[in-house]
């Protein structure tokens, strides 16, 4: 369940950016269309006002502090991460450089009210468009390591409540360099916005349905779903784990589904007390996996969470970091254990 868009920018600055742009290229589209010529499919600015009352101040804060994980990108993080330990942010979000690399250039903003180097000046359909459409204010492509195709699925008054703990934050002056995307990847991006042009109303029934809202908007399946070589995600692998997705970091991802390589052994408790403490036992967690934005969830999402995972199809894939790296024939990846699979 880690974040994608921090581990995708140190996966290009890891394998090198003249080698990865192609790669990167194909994964942001197959078939190019006209999309990086004319631009993004973007829609019209509204004049919408999310009204400040202090439900929506707290369900902001609850969700970017936890699900949504915004100051993993924008904030700074002075002691780094480290396996079982939680990161101290400061100048929260007044964003970071997250790639400065051969004349790749990428920042997350200063998402602060700050009217002169942040958003204060940004509209709240600016930041609405933004965070769930891949639009900036100033009408530029997003980098898609914003994850705004995951996080169009927040409901329209999540994402006013997100907006609205946003705009209460202490504006920060923070200078952030100009972003520089080479080409083509800077025209081939036009290609992942998708405009939202209906309201976006979520229906949450029971536990499950809830657990699987906040397993889409938290990001959950990029990290543990193996992938191929164009980073498409593997059939039949779903939350599968065995995917490398931090370079920083030689662990791969946990396999989180009910199988028994998976986390069949796992009960409620065991789950909380996982995402609370940053461990499993004794065994630390390894960054990327921000449990601790998932620690500040109420026990009633991440019993949520748990439910949705229970009803995933098992997948048998055995994920041991404490092994040796081998070839995997399961995932056609390199992982503790992964020889083990190779009957499989």
């Amino acid at each position: 369940m880690a974040r994608p868009f921090i581990v995708k920018a140190k996966r290009v600055v890891a394998w090198g950016v003249g080698p990865v742009l192609t790669v990167l290229a194909v994964l942001i589209t197959v078939t190019v269309g006209w999309r990086p010529v004319v631009g993004a499919k973007s829609r019209p600015l509204t004049d919408r006002h999310f009204e400040r009352t202090p439900e929506r101040l707290a369900r902001g804060k609850y969700l970017v502090e936890g699900v949504a994980s915004c100051f993993d990108c924008h904030a700074e993080i002075p002691n780094g991460l480290k396996p079982g330990v939680a990161p101290e942010f400061s100048k929260k979000g007044a964003g970071r450089v997250v790639i400065n690399e051969g004349g790749f250039v990428l920042a997350a903003p200063n998402i602060t009210p700050d009217i002169e180097t942040g958003g204060g000046s940004w509209s709240d359909d600016q930041f609405a468009r933004a965070i769930r459409e891949g639009i900036g204010h100033d009408g530029r492509t997003l980098f898609p390591m914003m994850p705004y195709q995951q996080f169009r699925n927040f409901s329209d008054e999540d994402v006013a409540s997100i907006v609205v703990y946003i705009r209460s934050l202490d504006p920060v002056y923070k200078v952030l360099p100009k972003r520089q995307i080479p080409f083509p990847l800077s025209r081939l991006i036009n290609n992942a916005p998708e405009p939202l042009r209906g309201p976006v109303n979520v229906d949450l029934p029971d536990p499950i349905a809830r657990g699987r809202y906040l397993t889409k908007v938290g990001n959950c399946e990029y990290c543990h779903t193996p992938t191929d070589k164009m980073e498409r995600p593997l059939p039949g692998m779903q939350f599968a784990g065995g995917k490398q997705v931090d370079p920083e970091f030689p662990a791969v991802s946990a396999n989180i589904t009910p199988d028994a390589t998976g986390i069949s052994y796992y009960d409620e408790g065991l789950f909380i007390r996982t995402l609370r403490t940053g461990h499993v036992g004794a065994r630390a967690l390894n960054p990327p996996m921000p449990w601790w934005n998932f620690r500040n969830m109420t026990d009633d999402d991440l019993k949520a969470i748990f439910a949705y995972l229970r009803t995933v199809k098992p997948v048998h894939h055995r994920v041991d970091n404490s092994e040796s790296a081998s070839r995997c024939k399961r995932c056609n990846g390199s992982h503790g254990a992964g020889a083990d699979n190779a009957s499989m």
